[in-house]
């Protein structure tokens, strides 16, 4: 008599600044990050990005691949970051600036763009 697997639900995520996705996934038990990702099929919506090379999380903390999952888990696909936090905050330092200073900077520009 062969045994029957159970399935679960899991949520897959990919976000740009401008553009985000989030796809929810039937697997079977047993199933990996990477039977994940591959089943929400979000490399077609993002062909400008390899997500087979991005780093990957489960809730927040960063996962291998082949790391099994179970039901609820929210597996995210993070982008390359375009500069190092550390040495971003090293610059505005220098600057006489803050991380927060920096970020109402950047929504002043932002707004004045929408107009």
């Amino acid at each position: 008599m062969a045994e029957e697997k159970t399935s679960f639900s899991v949520e897959v995520v990919f976000a740009l600044p401008r553009r985000q996705a989030l796809v929810t996934v039937t697997l079977e038990e047993g199933a990996t990050v990477s039977d994940a990702i591959a089943q929400s099929s979000l490399s077609s919506l993002f062909p400008d990005w390899d997500i087979g090379k991005c780093a990957v999380g489960v809730w927040g903390r960063i996962a291998a691949r082949d790391q099994r999952l179970q039901q609820g888990d929210r597996v995210e696909i993070y982008r390359p970051l375009m500069i190092d936090p550390r040495e971003a905050r090293r610059t505005l330092a220098a600057e006489g600036k803050s991380m927060g200073a920096a970020r109402k900077l950047r929504h002043k520009v932002q707004s004045k763009r929408l107009l």
